[in-house]
């Protein structure tokens, strides 16, 4: 697929009731970043003609926090739906775009190779819309797939509607859809709000293209994981997780040794350098520059520093704005400032 053709449109215009908040659900911190910033970040990776976000509660703070990762932004002022927040992007959308891929402000996880793996399935499938999919062991809550021997998707059961046999289902509806625009606008104009919440459904177009005879595909994203929705704090807690083991096992691969690496968090603002071991409940932010053959001992905790190689940083040790000269030694339990040796 050419990417200039590609216009991505990321939802993020919902409360979030579950999180338990005050504040926009888009907006808390994941991996050292609002929620939905990783989700532009992806979108942006893929070069498209334009990244547009639909936004709506807490507009302002939602539209400020996520200004530096360049993206345009809507208001939905009205909350009626997933189907309506797409539809009101219409006039947004530049005439030179030709496919919309729609994200959801709260998947973090989704990694940029199966966003582009699945607009090439689109592109060379020829179809009208390719949904995102994901085979789950136990899928209880979320919309089973139906679809033919061929591949083609014909209908999303919701759980609640689902037969036992459907239920047995293991092939789930991930959130995630790429739609020629042409046939998007058309279906999201037919859509109703004949349902107890009184609002447009995105998955619609789903039914409506199957009973059209449009070319209905499903792209099935192998790991689960990466379409996890954060609807809650332990959600919230399950994507930091992810998000900082990659990290740490890109370190990982580069030549730094981490002991019990789940303990360890680092900012990917910081660079460390290969040949360094960083014992458990290490945490290492802001600008800290690592050079190589140092020991971070357990507990430590180092902000904006510069450590050159050959130091030792004693176990317990709270530094910010330090410099190290090569081959310190940092006693235990040091905190932000102290004489090195």
């Amino acid at each position: 697929m050419n990417p200039r053709s590609l216009s991505v449109v990321i939802l993020a215009a919902g409360k979030g009731t579950r999180m338990k908040s005050t504040r926009a659900k888009v907006l808390h911190e994941v991996f050292y970043q609002p929620m939905a910033a990783h989700i532009i970040a992806v979108a942006q990776s893929l070069n498209p003609l334009q990244v547009l976000t639909v936004t709506g509660h807490q507009r302002e703070a939602v539209e400020a926090a996520l200004a530096p990762w360049n993206c345009d932004f809507i208001e939905q002022k009205e909350q009626l739906g997933t189907g309506h927040a797409v539809l009101i992007s219409e006039t947004s959308i530049p005439a030179a775009a030709e496919t919309v891929l729609i994200l959801c402000g709260d998947t973090p996880l989704i990694l940029p190779e199966t966003l582009k793996e699945l607009c090439d399935f689109h592109c060379t499938s020829s179809s009208d819309v390719t949904l995102l999919t994901t085979t789950l062991a136990n899928p209880f809550g979320y919309g089973r797939i139906l679809s033919d021997a061929e591949g083609n998707l014909q209908a999303i059961v919701e759980e609640k509607d689902a037969s036992d046999v459907q239920r047995q289902i293991t092939e789930v509806n991930a959130g995630i859809y790429c739609v020629q625009k042409s046939f998007l606008f058309e279906a999201l104009k037919k859509i109703g709000t004949d349902n107890t919440q009184k609002e447009m459904y995105l998955t619609d177009i789903i039914d409506i293209g199957t009973k059209e005879g449009r070319r209905v595909k499903r792209f099935n994203v192998s790991n689960p994981v990466e379409v996890l929705g954060v609807n809650s704090r332990r959600q919230l807690s399950e994507a930091e997780r992810e998000l900082q083991m990659r990290h740490n096992f890109t370190l990982m691969a580069a030549g730094v040794s981490m002991i019990m690496p789940e303990t360890i968090r680092i900012q990917p603002t910081t660079t460390i350098a290969f040949d360094t071991v960083i014992e458990p409940s290490v945490h290492i932010c802001g600008s800290t520059t690592i050079e190589s053959d140092c020991h971070i001992e357990q507990g430590c905790v180092l902000k904006d520093c510069t450590i050159a190689s050959g130091c030792v940083i004693g176990a317990g040790s709270h530094l910010d704005g330090i410099t190290c000269p090569e081959n310190s030694i940092i006693q235990p339990h040091t905190c932000k400032v102290h004489a090195c040796k």
